[in-house]
């Protein structure tokens, strides 16, 4: 089978973060086992999900990783005009939920892995395939863990990602994080003598609009992303049960997406200084009234410097002579932060077609991905990979 045929079979697992991933990790399992390929499975603590991490030439090395994540976002309330668990082939053009983010990769990494058991690897090649990175990248954490008290670790990873088949060198970090404003009940007729939640919220929400404010005029800047300084925004408000009801909770969710530069433990210990004189203000009409804050999920950026061998290995087997910065969050970061392994973002399609009706990544994509598959297993074939 080539790498079309297998993303074919992948995209046919409805893979959505919020169900299993097992029988996609069954089935991968199976065809590295048919060659003769044995795998590890890192499950998840419930067992309902599993990381695949598999070793293809020498056991007793260090070799070249390339990770990607089996799980995809949901299609609930999207417009396909295509079936998004079936892939459908035309103009050029390969359909379905997950195609570009990220099972095209998944497939071209599982192509290689079969050529390279047909061959003799000075290097070995591991693969890494997670699960639930839709949802903050919490999979990983599970394989991460295990290879930490392995013997050996990675030289490389290669996050396929999907970036046109350019070099990434890194990604902005994230905190995602809520507000939960508590404040004091009462009819709405009596209103003054209440404390209505819902304005606490929205008095948190100008706090994070000037703090954006801040970090634009102010913060750290890295000009090699579409927006080059560190981002808060406000994704979810909940609050009220009726219209004549003084609401005493009101709850709403944010997120920092920060630069190298910027410390998002800082900036949140901001907000939360902020968030505490909100309440200390209201506690004259409320002593009950707080806004605290909670810390959801975070994963760290990735900034691979452009000068490093690693970088320079992975432009060798695109033939780049540049490298970008992706806006989107990836595994990188958490493979160079908990492992030390140098970490290049490299995939098929573009994040523009991602988390869309009708997702889609083009053929050419999936060739030039497999191109650069057949230049790694010529490196790992040499003596040494990074010559």
């Amino acid at each position: 089978m080539d790498s079309i045929c297998f993303l074919e079979r992948l995209i046919a697992f409805p893979t959505v973060s919020r169900d299993s991933n097992l029988d996609l990790i069954a089935y991968v399992s199976d065809v590295l086992r048919a060659h003769g390929i044995a795998s590890q499975i890192v499950s998840s603590r419930d067992g309902r999900k599993a990381n695949l991490f598999a070793t293809i030439g020498p056991q007793d090395r260090p070799g070249i990783m390339l990770s990607g994540h089996t799980d995809t976002v949901p299609v609930d309330g999207q417009h396909w005009t295509l079936p998004p668990f079936a892939m459908t082939e035309r103009d050029g053009k390969l359909y379905g939920r997950g195609a570009a983010d990220m099972k095209g990769f998944l497939a071209c990494a599982l192509t290689a892995a079969i050529r390279a058991s047909e061959r003799e690897l000075a290097t070995p090649l591991h693969l890494a395939f997670s699960y639930d990175e839709e949802v903050g990248c919490i999979g990983v954490r599970r394989l991460i863990e295990a290879l930490q008290s392995a013997p050996h670790r990675p030289l490389l990873c290669i996050v396929g990602e999907p970036t046109g088949m350019q070099v990434a060198t890194g990604h902005k970090g994230k905190v995602a994080a809520r507000a939960i404003c508590k404040g004091r009940e009462g009819h709405s007729a009596l209103a003054p003598l209440a404390l209505n939640a819902i304005h606490l919220g929205c008095d948190f929400v100008a706090t994070l609009r000037r703090e954006q404010h801040r970090l634009a005029r102010e913060g750290s800047r890295d000009g090699d992303y579409d927006i080059p300084y560190t981002t808060i925004h406000v994704g979810r408000f909940e609050a009220g049960i009726a219209l004549n009801v003084v609401p005493y909770l009101c709850q709403l969710d944010f997120e920092i997406r920060n630069v190298a530069d910027d410390d998002p433990e800082a900036i949140l210990a901001g907000l939360k200084a902020e968030a505490a004189r909100i309440a200390a203000e209201a506690s004259s009409l409320a002593p009950e009234a707080a806004v605290h804050i909670q810390v959801l999920n975070s994963y760290p950026g990735l900034d691979t410097p452009a000068s490093s061998q690693a970088v320079a290995f992975v432009k060798s087997l695109t033939g780049s002579n540049s490298t970008i910065k992706v806006a989107f969050g990836t595994e990188g970061g958490l493979f160079h932060r908990d492992l030390g392994v140098p970490s290049v973002i490299c995939g098929p399609g573009s994040m523009a077609q991602g988390h869309k009706p009708d997702e889609y990544v083009a053929v050419e994509q999936i060739r030039r991905c497999d191109e650069m598959m057949d230049r790694l297993l010529a490196r790992l074939a040499e003596p040494t990979p990074f010559g």
